[in-house]
């Protein structure tokens, strides 16, 4: 073989070694350009989900205190009605020791029904919701 044939032919063969190379890395830059793009893509969206996760939590933060201030006045309502109950229980007791009419064998119970003492509990509760004893038994 010829020496201008073989310095042909290695020539040859590093321009394309030189081709193969430069064609490699514009794919791979093109490539890269794409994950970047992609990634920008994805950071945008992981902050737009950020900022609704965020406002959503603070939303709940707010709702939850709310909701602690609305049981807070809820309680202290509660513990009024309670104390008023007592002072009215109070009073009604206070009436009744000093009532000259208070018959003690039978009484009004806070909403005004009669009720008897030597009546026993589960009568007076049957009696309460105007039911028949008798009514079931023996069927």
């Amino acid at each position: 073989m010829d020496t201008g044939l073989l310095i042909a032919l290695a020539v040859l063969a590093l321009v394309l070694v030189v081709a193969l190379v430069l064609v490699s890395r514009q794919r791979k830059a093109r490539r890269d350009d794409g994950l970047r793009a992609e990634a920008r893509d994805h950071r945008e969206e992981a902050a737009i989900s950020t900022s609704r996760a965020n406002a959503q939590e603070a939303e709940a933060q707010e709702r939850a205190a709310r909701a602690r201030g609305e049981e807070a006045r809820a309680e202290e309502q509660a513990a009024l009605a309670r104390r008023e109950l007592r002072t009215a229980e109070e009073r009604h007791e206070h009436a009744d020791r000093i009532d000259p009419d208070r018959d003690e064998s039978v009484g009004e119970d806070r909403n005004g029904r009669t009720e008897r003492g030597d009546q026993d509990p589960d009568e007076r509760l049957v009696a309460d919701r105007g039911e028949d004893r008798t009514r079931g038994q023996g069927r």
